[in-house]
């Protein structure tokens, strides 16, 4: 998979932005704050994700335009295929978003038809934060292999929202726990679901990583991921795919919970405390870890990422990354390079000097403008 066209205007800083990247290695440079990461992020929210710096919808606009447009074009190993997203200032019917010129009610084509996987700095929290953003990791990743996956979280959320009300309804008088049993049944069965595509997901990634970091680390460090089930014991052998039994036990445990739950006020069984453990040499990476060792495991989950669709798809998704190959040193560089050799690739960097990879597509940004750089 590679993007063929990339238009982009009024987003954020981004003005009259056209230009066909190269299928390989594309290096955007300029100083900070003139758009390097903007571009990044329109073409990372054209895959249908939210924005990986967190940004409001509404935010997209630029300060001084009343509307963005952002066109994508690429091909993937079927066709040639178009993506137009665009917004403009106000309430109302304010966004259209197409896919090969049909509108799209909401982003879930584009996340099916488009791949990119990101790296940036703020990906430390994979190690660091909190495990919030490892499971949100994991569901992506598994989301993107297979796209429905995506229904399930979505269901899932809104199932919780639902019960946590109904919580509050309870601790409040205006309602009684024979209600919580509705929503039990169906979180069980969109969590026993969640729950099964973490733990296969996160086996596969285990193998990468280890194989990863064990050629980052010289072979003298053992990097291992495992998944912490919050329903499922560590015993817990899981089925070929997600069935009644699995279902019964997450039903079940959200029923022996209520006592607790109305105690907290929300529920606190379930996937939504689902973490990974992340271990070097058996000693917890968040933890005990060095700057190095933090930076160095972040790094390898995103490659295996990209090495997984690779592999189930038969095709590679589009490499982002973000202000990140100036900080490696050479090996580290030609080690990320040999992985992701053969992938389109988008690099920003304040100093393009810094790039060791052989690039012929490289790309000055200044205040939101792009044109052909040195």
């Amino acid at each position: 998979m590679y993007i063929k066209k990339i238009v982009v205007n009024g987003f954020k800083n981004l003005t009259e932005i056209d230009f066909s990247p190269g299928k390989s290695f594309n290096i955007i440079y300029g100083r900070n704050a003139q758009g390097k990461t903007n571009l990044l992020e329109a073409v990372w929210i054209s895959t249908g994700c939210r924005s990986f710096r967190g940004t409001r919808e509404k935010d997209y606009i630029g300060f001084n335009c009343d509307k963005f447009e952002i066109e994508i074009v690429f091909e993937n190993a079927v066709r040639t295929q178009q993506i137009e997203y665009k917004m403009v200032r106000g309430s109302g019917k304010n966004k259209l978003i197409t896919l090969n010129g049909v509108p799209q009610k909401n982003s879930g084509r584009l996340f099916e038809a488009f791949k990119c996987i990101s790296f940036l700095p703020e990906d430390i929290d994979l190690i660091k934060g909190n495990p919030e953003k490892r499971r949100s990791y994991i569901d992506l990743c598994y989301s993107q292999l297979i796209p429905r996956s995506m229904n399930y979280i979505r269901k899932y959320e809104t199932l919780l929202m639902q019960r946590n009300a109904v919580i509050k309804n309870i601790n409040s008088g205006t309602d009684s726990t024979a209600s919580l049993d509705l929503w039990d049944q169906q979180l069980a069965v969109a969590g026993a679901y969640i729950s099964f595509m973490r733990n296969k997901y996160v086996i596969n990634l285990d193998k990468y990583c280890q194989e990863l970091y064990s050629k980052v680390a010289d072979k003298t460090e053992e990097l291992s991921i495992k998944y912490q089930s919050n329903i499922y014991n560590s015993k817990f052998e899981y089925p070929d795919k997600p069935d009644k039994m699995m279902t019964d036990i997450y039903y079940n445990r959200l029923k022996n919970s209520i006592s607790d739950d109305l105690r907290l006020g929300y529920t606190h069984t379930g996937v939504n405390r689902d973490d990974i453990s992340l271990r070097i040499n058996g000693f917890s990476v968040r933890d005990y870890g060095s700057q190095g060792q933090q930076k160095s495991t972040a790094l390898v989950m995103k490659l295996a990422q990209a090495q997984i669709y690779m592999a189930q798809k038969d095709e590679s998704p589009v490499i982002l990354l973000d202000d990140v190959m100036g900080e490696l040193d050479e090996n580290r560089q030609k080690f990320v390079c040999s992985i992701i050799d053969g992938m389109q690739v988008f690099i920003t960097t304040c100093n393009y000097k810094s790039i060791i990879h052989e690039c012929e597509n490289i790309f000055e940004m200044n205040e939101g403008i792009l044109k052909a750089g040195k």
